[in-house]
């Protein structure tokens, strides 16, 4: 049994619903993405796994147990999140922000402590940001700030980490540096990450386990990206005919979007055989998928 995990859900906001009988596991010890069509309700998932969005039916299980039912900072203790918008306090330097991932291990009891402090400034390090420590986060680039919601999440020492399209906003440069970051998290063995993400290659060559979700909140595959991104599997959730080939930097699937020529001549002939081919096209034939392997932080006022 995995740590994280929803059965049966039904998800809605008002009378509006976005998925019914919607079931994923969380491979622990996994860098899972959630990735899908525009809509699909990858978002609405995440919030419901952090409990977020309470369903209308079904459960989000944590450690066994219906996260529903349990103490918020029990919660917060064993899960973080770095939302799709993060909005700093106005004026708020980065060290007293990544602080504020420590919220759930106080109490009246205890206090600020020096432990908190060292795991502060591990958070900051490992982000590399602890150079930037005195600053305001609102004088920080896009990829800094990130990098800083990030080290709140680690400051919050969760095993489970949930981040809601991590990328958005960043330059090519700062979401890979995000995804690295992510990546070496995965790596150190003691974090289980759920990301939503919208670029398909990016979450084949980051993501051990993918979640790929239809409209509807409809969950069309599960499993490692080698084993389930093909061209088929693209064109029925996507809608886009392309080929799959291995990056040549990682060996996991690539895809490669079929030509504009190729495109308009699949879509102009969907059954004839009597029209003149277009000239160069492929018809939108695709290859077989390659078989190679390849926040805010939940805290005082999260609505857990």
């Amino acid at each position: 049994m995995t740590r994280l995990r929803a059965e049966d859900l039904t998800l809605a906001y008002d009378q509006a619903t976005v998925a019914r009988e919607l079931s994923v596991d969380i491979p622990d010890g996994s860098f899972t993405a959630i990735i899908g069509p525009n809509a699909c309700g990858k978002s609405t998932l995440l919030k419901a796994l952090a409990r977020m969005l309470k369903p209308k039916a079904g459960t989000v299980h944590l450690d066994g147990k219906a996260i529903t039912s349990q103490r918020s900072k029990d919660v917060a203790k064993r899960l973080g999140l770095l939302p799709q918008s993060s909005t700093a306090p106005g004026g708020i330097t980065v060290g007293d922000l990544v602080a504020r991932g420590r919220y759930p291990h106080q109490s009246v009891l205890r206090q600020w402590s020096a432990e908190d402090e060292a795991v502060v400034a591990e958070s900051m390090r490992l982000t590399g940001v602890a150079n930037l420590a005195q600053r305001v986060v609102d004088e920080l680039s896009g990829g800094q700030r990130q990098r800083v919601w990030l080290a709140m999440v680690l400051a919050q020492q969760t095993p489970i980490l949930l981040l809601d399209e991590p990328t958005t906003f960043l330059d090519i440069a700062h979401q890979i540096e995000v995804l690295d970051l992510c990546a070496d998290l995965h790596d150190d063995g003691e974090h289980t990450l759920v990301a939503v993400l919208h670029d398909l290659n990016q979450a084949c060559r980051y993501a051990t386990h993918l979640v790929v979700m239809r409209p509807g909140g409809i969950v069309a595959a599960q499993g490692e990206p080698s084993r389930i991104v093909t061209a088929g599997l693209v064109e029925d959730v996507f809608g886009l005919s392309c080929r799959v080939i291995d990056d040549p930097e990682t060996g996991t699937p690539m895809i490669v979007p079929a030509a504009r020529t190729a495109r308009s001549a699949s879509a102009a002939t969907p059954a004839s055989t009597e029209q003149e081919p277009v000239p160069g096209s492929t018809g939108g034939d695709a290859q077989p998928a390659s078989q190679h392997h390849g926040p805010v932080a939940v805290h005082e006022d999260a609505a857990l």
